[in-house]
Formats: structure tokens, C-alpha cells, sequence
């Protein structure tokens, strides 16, 4: 998993982008595996909250961002193995 700096503007630049790439219908897929892993309330819902804000990046924190992409990066990772 890439590492981020959240007081670099081109980091962020690049973590709006990766979330700016991926559809609704792709963090629907995203959701349903983490439900199935029980990965935890909290991780859902930020998960359902970057559905309903697939594309437009701007209106989340960077924090936010970050963790979204954390959780993007553990379930794709996990899923490879």
C-alpha cells in the first residue's frame, strides 16, 4: 500500500484521482466484500459513504480519502491472496 502525505498537495492530488477512478457500482463490489469479511461498522460505512460519493472526491477530507483507499488496498490485497 502507498503511503500519503496529507500536507502534500500532489499526494493528494493522486489519492483524489485513484478515488475519482473507481464507480459506484465498483464500491458496491467493495461494500459486499467487506460485509462478508466483517471487517468492522465503522470501515462499512465510510465504504458506503465513498459510494455515494463516487467522483467527486472534493467533498471528502483527505483523511477520509486516505482511509477509503486503505480499505480499497487491504481488500485487494487480501483477496489476492
Amino acid at each position: 500500500m502507498a503511503t500519503y502525505d496529507l500536507n502534500d498537495p500532489t499526494d493528494l492530488d493522486i489519492m483524489r484521482g485513484q478515488f475519482n477512478m473507481l464507480t459506484a457500482e465498483e464500491w458496491q463490489e467493495y461494500i459486499d466484500e467487506a460485509e462478508s469479511r466483517n471487517l468492522g461498522y465503522k470501515n462499512i460505512n465510510i465504504l458506503k459513504t465513498a459510494q455515494r460519493k463516487a467522483g467527486i472526491a472534493k467533498y471528502l477530507s483527505p483523511k477520509v480519502i486516505n482511509w477509503v483507499l486503505s480499505l480499497v488496498d487491504r481488500l485487494d490485497y487480501d483477496e489476492e491472496e
